[in-house]
């Protein structure tokens, strides 16, 4: 199939593109990798009437790395996540994460304030997100605000994103002294994850002094999981991984599909649990 027609307008600037966003609004839409939005449009389930490419625009791609963040702009590609050095030794998760969307040729094109956009819910990138506690960046054209990761994503594909607003750059806070992973069961690799687990722990004299967890693929959006992070916290990890698999099975309510019950999602997101610990032990 072919997509509808529609208006293409290829910006160079966040200013043009917050001008358009404003005089088009709901019938704009915009193109960053276009690795879903491209189906979406041949499919003629996505009808804009104008096409914001964001390819050309300035400074979308802008990668800034502190001591306290690790900021990146919409339009960073998931391949440069993954290979960047400096994002690597900054903030491994990313990489890691990164690593685990699709193929290499998506990952090429995809971007992250795509991906992030999208709010797949069982996509990895809003996951590590939201368990990092990252900020998302928004302008439109008469404000700028920043909104936290947990409240972005509201369900399936719907974000707190407004129709006029653009995501500028997403802002990972840097955790010293933390060691984060990331780990996904799919059927195959490649393909989205049934359960994705983002786990984050800070250790003190032998205990978790600080635990971050985020879940994928278990509810309408990527979920914090504090019952998890109650369940190990000022514990020695390893003594606490069956108590923290169980807290973590319990407090979702997965959905049941062609792919898997509820009982099966709980299960691997219990196995995910106790994936990530022994790889925290392996590293001690």
């Amino acid at each position: 199939m072919k997509p509808p027609p529609f208006d293409y307008r290829d910006p160079t600037t966040v200013d043009d593109v917050l001008s358009l966003l404003a005089e088009h609004t709901d019938d704009a839409t915009l193109l960053a990798g276009g690795q879903s939005l491209m189906p979406l449009l041949n499919m003629r389930l996505a009808r804009p009437e104008v096409l914001i490419d964001l390819n050309r625009v300035a400074g979308l791609d802008r990668i800034t790395i502190t001591d306290d963040a690790v900021t990146l702009g919409a339009t960073v590609r998931l391949a440069t996540v993954e290979h960047d050095t400096g994002i690597a030794g900054a903030m491994p998760v990313l990489a890691e994460a990164a690593s685990r969307v699709a193929h290499p040729q998506i990952r090429v094109r995809s971007t992250l304030g795509g991906t992030l956009c999208h709010a797949d819910p069982a996509a990895e990138m809003p996951t590590v997100a939201v368990a990092l506690g990252a900020r998302i960046h928004l302008r439109s054209r008469g404000a700028a605000r920043v909104v936290p990761a947990a409240d972005f994503f509201e369900t399936v594909f719907t974000t707190a994103k407004q129709p006029d607003e653009l995501l500028v750059a997403v802002e990972f806070p840097r955790r010293p002294g933390m060691t984060v992973f990331y780990d996904e069961i799919s059927r195959r690799h490649g393909d989205f994850p049934f359960a994705g687990l983002c786990l984050g722990v800070r250790t003190e004299a032998g205990v978790v002094a600080e635990v971050i967890a985020a879940a994928a693929g278990v509810a309408d959006r990527p979920v914090r999981l504090v019952g998890l992070e109650a369940a190990v916290l000022g514990r020695p990890l390893a003594e606490a991984v069956e108590d923290a698999a169980a807290a973590a099975s319990a407090e979702i309510d997965p959905p049941a599909d062609h792919h898997g019950t509820v009982a099966f999602r709980r299960g691997l997101l219990r196995t995910l649990v106790r994936r990530l610990a022994a790889r925290f032990e392996e590293t001690r």
